[in-house]
């Protein structure tokens, strides 16, 4: 059928249905089919940014996404009254990314209107999956941080707890990742081209952003912060409804313009036109793209900007309900007490002397009352111990960009200079100094003048050593005597050039802990390493502040939705739906692991879902892979930390022993792998894009090898996202979670895999440990150094005593002749190589663990041979997931960082 002719049988459809008239509320609350298709109906004609000669895919789509939204909007403002009625307390989630993925089948699912919708399409001449998969992913984020935040708001909403999230609408994202014969290539984001039916626009809601100007004081003593550049950060919202619930929270996005009066029309007229829009484009840069490069002074400057406007518009905006909530009289001591902030990671980290400022210099409260307020709102996610990751900015510029803000970070220095030493005394000046460097908010920056007296003071002289002059004043008329540059001739010696200052730097991550009343870790082990390496000054000042809260995933999306062959099999064997809100019931899945009728079924609903595998990768990238082979799969930001290099150097490996059998050796030797692979280098991460040409590269003479055939196949996919996800992570069969221990701070990727049925191979990392902890250690293939270990081994390479495996060197061998292709892999291969310097000395243990993870692979190649065997530990992977799921973290942040409870609409 051709498309035109589907055009003109849908565009028929739509005519021959009943009369098209605007839904009604009360159709909306109890929707049947017919009452859907008219609404999906009456939005084809009235609401769809489309012409309306026709009904295409698109445009169903678009109609149907605004029918959801119908009823969305009912809930939605039926939940915002029932908070604001009841004046509860309520928790705010300021992220710099929200990856949402596709919301229509998430929303539908939620409302429990799945098989409904399905029906109204079909009458009108449509599929919902061929309408779903016409969404664009919403592209506000990247990774596992974004898409944590997107599954706490969905287990916010599905548990009642009032929240909202916060964060910024990037009209480009982070990019678009298209591969070509050059490795990663990125594009803009085209996901708001079209229009987000989704979002709704509050011309209403708008805050002034300020940025340069200067801090004067006042005729009533207080400060003031004038002049300068200002802009205003306008509300787009988006409904986040809960699921087999009413509660519908709000999402708050954030977009940046200026007034029209900003527009210079005489500029404009005298022909320069791009002066005389230049306001307006400084203003919505800030909003184009997720991340923007930062390696100029540019860069720098529009990330900053960025993190303020996020943190100043949400502030804003929260106060402001406050104080509407409170009526005339406004109580701020109890402003804790009705407002939690939680900072994910350090990009929000402004919103603390942010909020000092607004309750000092616009509410008049005093220091001390702004501090205390602040101290007891404020709470902060630590999400990496990678030191590059936990964000400095320059003083200079920062005193440029937000002059008011560096003075409340120096005041907020003081005090905290003021405790430790307090805590520590002088007596010990080493002792002392060594606590300060590690813990002050401001780096390379001289203590405030009374206490650089208090500790000099008490510091002891310095004794000259011995056999050298007992002052400095014969040193000094010698130097005096001369000019350097004779003295240093005569010396034969070149005059050593002036060490550089350090850079005066904010520790933003020393800011969040300071001023936090909560900080939390992602996962025990990393919250044992926060606390006992990455800010263990502080564990020791203030051990009740730190908690441990194991990240989470929505079983909604992440298996419910994606994966409902599964999911109905489950639910048949459980005997009860009620797993999708209460996952502890998934443990009820052990005492029927043996069981071979479930285990033929598990089996089915897996190949079923690497078939849909197969016919995506063919239609992406043009291999053809076979569904008989295992799915190993390693999806995630591209990093050495994360180390693809180990895995595809493995798949080397595995090619090379492949390449140097005849085929029944090599059909006795090795099970039949497609390894996939998926994620996005940063767009300035120059070893990271590295890392991606060279698995391309391996793909391609791999792939075409007609000696290996289906034996091994290796696919890149590009521009991964959530989408992409909900597609191969039910059809995964091995998932690959190898970082260097003690890296990852959790991971989530790790949680659905398992979640889906997908046997894990791993260090004990992140999640790793518990998800071991729970699935059965004879369930989760283990190999790798321990974290305790890394320093050790990153010391005995220094000091040249590392001895690589032959394997290893085998292997960097075969790739150095050239077998993959021209390209240069010299930097790539010989950051594994040397014993120190940047950029090489093998840091992230590649090497270290390669004889240990080739290994482990003939484990997994050994247990997947018994399909008996394999189909167990994948039924008890399910099983042991049971603890993943982020209605367990978010009771958790509820319970025991927010103090907040949830609110049922009745």
């Amino acid at each position: 059928m051709t498309v035109k002719s589907v055009s003109r049988e849908s565009r028929q459809r739509l005519e021959d249905s009943p009369l098209v008239e605007e839904p009604s509320s009360s159709s909306l609350l109890k929707p049947d089919a017919a009452s859907i298709a008219s609404s999906i109906k009456y939005h084809a004609e009235f609401t769809a940014p489309f012409s309306p000669d026709n009904f295409e895919l698109l445009k169903a789509f678009f109609a149907t996404a605004q029918s959801v939204q119908d009823a969305l909007i009912i809930n939605w403002n039926a939940t915002f009254d029932y908070c604001e009625k009841l004046n509860v307390k309520q928790a705010y989630y300021l992220s710099m990314e929200f990856l949402q993925g596709r919301a229509l089948s998430n929303a539908i699912g939620n409302l429990e209107l799945t098989g409904a919708y399905a029906e109204a399409l079909s009458k009108l001449g449509h599929d919902l999956e061929n309408v779903t998969v016409q969404e664009a992913d919403a592209a506000l984020g990247n990774g596992g941080l974004g898409r944590l935040a997107s599954c706490f708001l969905d287990s916010l909403a599905t548990l009642n707890y009032p929240a909202w999230g916060y964060g910024l609408r990037y009209r480009y994202g982070l990019f678009k990742q298209q591969i070509t014969k050059d490795g990663q290539e990125e594009v803009a984001e085209s996901w708001l081209e079209m229009g987000n039916p989704w979002e709704v626009v509050r011309n209403d809601v708008s805050y002034p952003v300020k940025f340069y100007g200067k801090v004067v004081s006042g005729s009533d003593g207080k400060r003031r912060w004038i002049g300068g550049e200002d802009i205003y950060a306008v509300a787009f919202d988006v409904p986040i409804p809960g699921y087999k619930t009413k509660t519908t929270i709000n999402l708050r996005l954030w977009s940046t313009k200026v007034p029209s009066e900003e527009f210079d029309l005489s500029a404009f007229n005298a022909g320069k036109h791009t002066k005389a829009n230049e306001a307006l484009l400084n203003a919505e840069k800030i909003c184009y793209i997720l991340y923007p490069g930062d390696e100029s002074i540019e860069g720098k400057i529009l990330r900053l900007k960025q993190q303020y406007t996020l943190c100043s518009a949400s502030l804003q905006d929260i106060i402001a309900r406050f104080e509407k909530r409170s009526g005339k009289h406004v109580k701020w001591e109890e402003f804790p007490e009705k407002v939690a902030v939680q900072m994910n990671d350090t990009h929000p980290t402004l919103c603390i002397p942010d909020l000092m400022r607004i309750l000092m210099d616009f509410k008049g409260l005093s220091w001390k009352e702004a501090w205390n307020i602040t101290r007891r709102t404020v709470a902060y996610t630590n999400h990496t111990v990678l030191p590059e990751a936990l964000e400095k900015w320059s003083l200079e510029l920062m005193q440029k960009l937000l002059p008011r803000h560096v003075e409340i970070i120096e005041m907020i220095d003081e005090e905290l200079v003021g405790t430790i030493v307090a805590e520590c005394g002088t007596k010990d000046p080493s002792l002392l100094e060594k606590k300060l460097k590690e813990m002050r908010i401001l780096e390379n920056v001289d203590l405030p003048p009374a206490f650089a007296e208090i500790i000099k003071t008490e510091e002891d002289p310095v004794a000259p050593p011995e056999n050298e002059p007992e002052t400095s004043k014969e040193l000094d008329i010698n130097l005096e005597d001369e000019p350097d540059d004779v003295q240093a001739k005569e010396n034969n010696e070149e005059l050593p050039k002036p060490e550089p200052e350090p850079p005066k730097m904010v520790r933003m991550a020393n800011l969040c802990v300071v001023c936090s009343h909560a900080v939390n870790g992602v996962a025990e082990i990393h919250s044992e390493i926060v606390k006992k390496e990455v800010f263990h000054e502080f564990f020791t000042l203030w051990p009740e502040k730190f908690q441990n809260k194991t990240n989470g995933v929505t079983p909604r999306r992440w298996i419910r939705f994606c994966n409902p062959e599964l999911s109905k099999i489950i639910t048949k064997w459980i005997g009860t739906e009620d797993w999708i809100l209460h996952t502890d019931k998934l443990i009820e899945l052990h005492k029927f692991a043996d069981n071979e009728d479930l285990q033929t079924h598990w089996r089915a609903a897996k190949r079923s879902n690497k078939m849909k595998v197969v016919r995506f990768l063919k239609e992406k990238t043009g291999y053809a892979v076979s569904p008989d082979a295992m799915f190993d799969i390693q999806v995630k930001r591209i990093h050495e930390y994360k180390r693809q290099l180990l895995n595809i150097l493995g798949i080397v490996y595995r090619y090379k022993k492949m390449k140097a059998m005849n085929p029944a050796e090599r059909t006795a030797k090795f099970v039949p792998r497609v390894c996939i692979f998926g994620g996005k280098a940063f767009a300035t991460y120059v070893q990271a894009k590295r890392i991606v040409k060279f698995i391309t590269d391996v793909a391609a003479t791999i792939n075409h090898d007609p000696e290996i055939g289906d034996l091994l196949k290796v696919v890149f996919v590009p521009d991964y996202n959530v989408s992409v996800a909900e597609l191969l992570i039910p059809a995964s069969e091995l998932s690959q979670h190898i970082s260097t221990a003690g890296m990852e701070a959790s991971g989530t990727s790790n949680m659905k895999f398992a979640m889906n049925g997908c046997v894990l191979i791993g260090t004990l990392d992140g999640a790793n440990v518990e998800i071991r902890q729970e699935v059965g250690e004879d369930n989760f293939f283990l190999f790798g150094a321990r974290a305790h270990e890394i320093a050790g081994l990153r010391k005995e390479r220094v000091e040249g005593k590392f001895v690589p495996d032959p394997r290893f060197e085998e292997v960097k061998a075969f790739v150095r002749s050239g077998v993959f292709g021209p390209y240069n892999y010299d930097e790539l291969i010989g950051s594994l190589e040397g014993n120190e310097g940047f950029g090489r000395a093998d840091y992230f243990l590649v090497s270290k663990d390669f004889p240990s993870y080739i290994d482990c692979q003939e484990e997994v190649d050994e247990a997947y041979r018994d399909q008996k065997r394999w189909t167990r530990m994948s039924i008890l992977n399910t099983a042991g997931s049971c603890k993943f799921s982020s209605d367990r973290t978010i009771h958790e942040y509820a319970r025991d960082i927010w103090n907040i409870a949830p609110v049922e609409l009745l």
